[in-house]
């Protein structure tokens, strides 16, 4: 009971005194402003995006697409006039500059001139996507700026959905298009299956008629084999006819013709041979004076021979020592170029060549001439044989010339009778040669019919086996041309139908351009922004809140001297605590109440927010009762601390490493996952586990304030600077 008056009194005291009454007064009010400005001012951020400023040039020139205008510049800019994401301003590409210059726009949407035709590309080789230049103005404002992109893909999305609608509208034309000729062409391919019916039914007739002229040119060609050798053989016979007839008459007329020359010979020879008799013995009287003079010759020749000999040996060296000459001035008019350029040796040199040429031809002449020279004496020597031999016929020719013309006349009488039936012979001849050549052209005309019959009638039995091959392929081709016509006809009459099912429309075309939609099912939804965030600022303000609070209310001292350390220790836990309540208490009514925050049980709201204040107050107080400004400091880098690791904005996953090892052990960490359970979750075990902890850590604290006060049982009479001019 002492302990509760020592806090009365103190209380008392406080508010006996305006110095110290109106600061409490303000500290309390601290998380409701801190909280309140940054929730109010962060509330629903994109619920004035209007109001940003955003340059839109669209320098966009259209494009022609399968016969339709395609003006997706003027699209996009239609539809950003519907979309009041940003304050649209459609400007000039020079006011866009100099606004971004200026600093009057946040960014700017350029529409390229090529826009709608880089939309055309689709069915290209290459397409190109159409492009949308985004130019964010970063140091104006980067948070703009990154909301900006996100905006500018969700344009992308609506103009890529507008541009696939035309897409669409053309290839439902196309397939429309495609429909209807796929009917005329099932109509034609039903034609053609008709036709190639009919065409396998004359194939197969065709087949049957060539195998049956194939076997009739087989046999048409082994018949006519014995004929075409029949052919040749006569005409061979009748040339062989034909060549011994003029033969024979050739050869009868020469007879005749030599019987008579025999016949003139013979009666020339009857009366030369008078005349040879008595020549003869003249001539036997010559033939002894000419084997005389022979002998004579041969002795003369053999002296030639001799001479020759040695002028051709002379001859020959001549020759050789010319050669040498000249090969000697050759020499030496390559050693001495100056000799060589002399024209007197130029002279000198063709001279001995052409010397040493002649003396060679000379050379040759000689042996050649000695050759000749010894053919002559050879045929000397053989002429004094003969002319000894003829002395001796001589003899005998004039004993058998007295027989000759006694013969010579019986010779006359034959030959006359045989002439007269030589040239009865002749006549037949002739006839016979005649009627041989007749015979032979025949013959050869024969057997060149017949060589062309047989060349005729091998090329007519090839051919028609090569019709009959070809004319079961052509039955098999006609046959599969029958099958696949008739597949053809079915499948291009099925897709026809099935083309013809497609049928254009809005709501097709909006399929097509927009295929997927999303149905988005918000787990434990957050409404705005102020929501998401009022965990965090929430945390923050109340430990701002209870950071300040020390500076306004003692931390040690008390109004009552003869107060104890317990008397102090309850009295200053009081007084935070009550400064918890009411902090807690006007914190929960603002965002109620002010800010209109939805939660999900309001009374556990209540009790987190004042468990939570509690915590944090209990905190700072130990650590400035301890250790009064540096434990201040601590509480400023334990916020600090707080403020980057408790997960309050960005998820803890994307902090760095060593920050995240920071999170477990944070108090803010547990007051703002308890806070998203009961504003947003509704998990309300999470929120009781997290309570509990900031709960113990509360009583840890206070544990180790309540050791200091024991530890400091007499009063203390003079406190800090901030402490004593509050008391004042």
């Amino acid at each position: 009971m002492k302990s509760m008056s020592v806090f009365f009194k103190d209380l008392a005291s406080s508010f006996k005194k305006p110095k110290v009454i109106i600061p409490i007064l303000v500290v309390m009010f601290i998380p409701v402003l801190y909280s309140g400005m940054f929730l109010k001012a962060f509330w629903d951020p994109y619920g004035k995006m209007d109001e940003i400023p955003v340059a839109v040039v669209n320098e966009d020139r259209g494009a022609e697409y399968e016969g339709t205008k395609l003006q997706a510049g003027n699209d996009l800019v239609e539809e950003l006039k519907k979309n009041a994401a940003f304050g649209w301003e459609f400007v000039s590409r020079e006011q866009a500059d100099e606004g971004m210059k200026n600093n009057e726009y946040y960014m700017t949407l350029v529409i390229p001139s090529n826009f709608s035709e880089q939309a055309t590309t689709l069915m290209d080789d290459h397409p190109q996507p159409a492009e949308i230049i985004y130019e964010p103005n970063e140091a104006y404002n980067f948070l703009a700026a990154q909301i900006g992109g996100t905006a500018v893909k969700e344009i992308k999305s609506k103009v890529s959905a507008k541009v696939t609608e035309s897409y669409t509208d053309v290839l439902f034309d196309q397939v429309e298009k495609i429909s209807s000729g796929l009917g005329d062409a099932g109509e034609g391919a039903t034609e053609i299956n008709d036709g190639a019916i009919k065409l396998d039914e004359g194939a197969q007739k065709l087949k049957e008629n060539l195998a049956k002229m194939v076997d009739g040119s087989v046999k048409l060609q082994d018949g006519i084999s014995p004929l075409t050798e029949g052919a040749g053989s006569l005409n061979k016979g009748a040339s062989d006819l034909k060549t011994g007839a003029t033969t024979l008459a050739s050869g009868l007329k020469q007879l005749a013709d030599a019987n008579k020359q025999l016949l003139n010979g013979a009666t020339a020879a009857n009366e030369g041979g008078n005349q040879l008799s008595e020549g003869l013995g003249a001539s036997l009287n010559g033939a002894n004076a000419l084997a005389q003079g022979l002998k004579q010759s041969e002795q003369g020749s053999a002296s030639l021979v001799s001479g020759l000999e040695s002028s051709a040996q002379g001859s020959t060296k001549v020759a050789e020592g010319a050669k040498a000459v000249a090969q000697g001035l050759e020499q030496l008019t390559q050693a001495s170029p100056e000799l060589a350029a002399n024209p007197a040796v130029k002279q000198l040199l063709a001279a001995s060549q052409a010397v040493a040429t002649g003396s060679e031809q000379v050379a040759q002449g000689q042996q050649q001439l000695l050759k000749g020279s010894k053919d002559l004496h050879g045929a000397q020597q053989q002429l004094v044989q003969g002319s000894e031999q003829l002395v001796q016929g001589q003899q005998q020719l004039a004993q058998g010339a007295a027989k000759l013309t006694e013969g010579q006349g019986q010779l006359v009488g034959g030959l006359k009778q045989f002439g007269t039936k030589l040239n009865e012979a002749a006549a037949g001849g002739s006839q016979l040669a005649t009627g041989a050549g007749e015979l032979s052209e025949g013959a050869k005309k024969i057997e060149g019919g017949m060589g062309q019959l047989s060349s005729g009638v091998a090329t007519l039995a090839d051919g028609s086996k090569q019709l009959d091959e070809g004319a079961g392929e052509l039955k098999d081709g006609t046959s599969k041309l029958s099958e696949g016509s008739g597949e053809l006809a079915s499948k291009l009459n099925e897709a026809a139908e099935e083309t013809s099912s497609v049928k254009k429309s809005d709501a097709l075309i909006d399929m097509f351009a927009q295929p997927v939609d999303i149905d988005e099912q918000k787990m434990n939804e957050v409404p705005n922004y102020g929501t998401g965030f009022s965990p965090y600022f929430l945390s923050l303000g109340l430990f701002v809140g209870a950071l300040i609070s020390t500076l306004v209310v003692p931390l040690r001292s008390s109004s009552v001297s003869e107060a104890s350390g317990w008397n102090r220790f309850v009295s200053r836990s009081l007084s935070f605590t009550g400064m918890s309540l009411f902090q807690s208490l006007f914190a929960v009514v603002l965002v109620l109440y002010g800010l209109k925050l939805e939660v999900q049980n309001v009374p556990m709201f209540y009790l987190f927010t004042f468990v939570t204040s509690l915590c944090f107050m209990f905190i700072i107080q130990a650590l400035v009762t301890w250790l009064d400004n540096p434990g201040r400091f601590l509480a400023i880098l334990l916020l600090i601390f707080q403020l980057t690791t408790s997960a309050g904005t960005f998820p803890v996953e994307l902090l760095p490493t060593w920050m995240k090892a920071f999170n477990p052990f944070m108090p803010m960490t547990f007051s703002v996952k308890g806070y998203k359970a009961v504003i947003s979750s509704g998990e309300m075990s999470v929120a009781w586990s997290q309570m509990g902890i900031l709960f113990g850590v509360a009583v840890v604290f206070l544990a180790l304030t309540l050791v200091y006060f024991l530890a400091h049982k007499e009063h203390v009479s003079e406190e800090v600077s901030a402490e004593a001019s509050l008391q004042a």
